[in-house]
């Protein structure tokens, strides 16, 4: 019987994490939208999903359309927010962007795109960084 409860402590537990983590994610995306806006980018989209791939933010700035990820780290194991895109996580946005601009945003099919980056190491208005081109579809 302690086996089964001291079980069903760590599944909460984890349950627990992954909600408080889930929240923190959002409140990083709405930091980096402020921050995007606050530097003259328009938001055309969030939270773009299909099959095998996911987009936190679609932008308009200067021109481009761009896509946005989103990273938050709330510490520097690892190397950090930057870090934490993996050619992987690359492959994922490409595919989402390739999605989106087939559908919902296909009157920006003829427009530039680029992949950018929104990084926090912590959730502080004062602290995103915005790398515009962090990376290419050449390299994922």
């Amino acid at each position: 019987m302690d086996a089964l409860i001291a079980g069903f402590r760590k599944v909460l537990d984890c349950l627990l994490r992954r909600h408080a983590l889930q929240g923190s994610g959002v409140q990083a995306e709405r930091l980096a939208e402020a921050h995007l806006v606050a530097r003259g980018a328009r938001i055309l989209a969030r939270n773009v999903r299909c099959k095998g791939g996911e987009i936190d933010l679609i932008a308009e700035h200067a021109g481009h359309i761009a896509f946005v990820e989103v990273r938050l780290r709330h510490h520097r194991d690892f190397g950090g927010a930057a870090a934490s895109i993996t050619p992987t996580k690359q492959r994922r946005i490409v595919l989402a962007a390739r999605y989106w601009l087939q559908g919902a945003g296909r009157v920006y099919r003829q427009r530039p795109c680029r992949f950018d980056a929104v990084l926090l190491n912590e959730l502080d208005a004062h602290a995103p960084e915005w790398i515009q081109a962090a990376f290419s579809m050449e390299r994922t």
